[in-house]
């Protein structure tokens, strides 16, 4: 939903990673990683694909269209697992541009150019801010 904005495109994009999930099941690898985020991967760039298919709408921020964005504190709902927990403290030390940053391209979808008009600042000062907030968050899950 926060990728799509639309109930029935989401329920569509949910059905197709089912059936990729069942496709590839045998492709899970845990010593990669954990179940929870190869699903959720697989899922998000379902999504993704679907967006781009469809032709990305910018959202209006609007409450009375539904274009309403999920704030960083969305990520507290993730599940409780040991890795979520660790990434929502990660996010906490993030300075606030980083973290909206990345939460805006891979929390709702936004490309680059979306998140710079978004945040009304140049492409390239959120590409370095994704960027170097990617590069901790990475420091600091290791």
């Amino acid at each position: 939903m926060a990728i799509l904005r639309d109930r029935t495109a989401a329920a569509d994009v949910l059905q197709d990673s089912f059936l990729k999930l069942w496709q590839r099941a045998g492709q899970f690898d845990p010593e990669r990683g954990s179940g929870l985020v190869w699903i959720g991967s697989i899922v998000r760039h379902t999504a993704l694909d679907a967006a781009r298919a469809r032709g990305r709408e910018i959202p209006t921020d609007d409450p009375g269209l539904g274009d309403t964005m999920i704030e960083p504190e969305a990520l507290e709902q993730l599940s409780a697992s040991e890795e979520a927990t660790r990434l929502r403290a990660c996010l906490e030390l993030l300075p606030k541009a980083n973290r909206e940053g990345i939460v805006m391209a891979f929390v709702h979808g936004l490309s680059h150019p979306e998140i710079a008009l978004k945040l009304d600042q140049p492409l390239g000062t959120v590409k370095s801010w994704i960027r170097r907030g990617l590069l901790s968050l990475r420091a600091c899950l290791s």
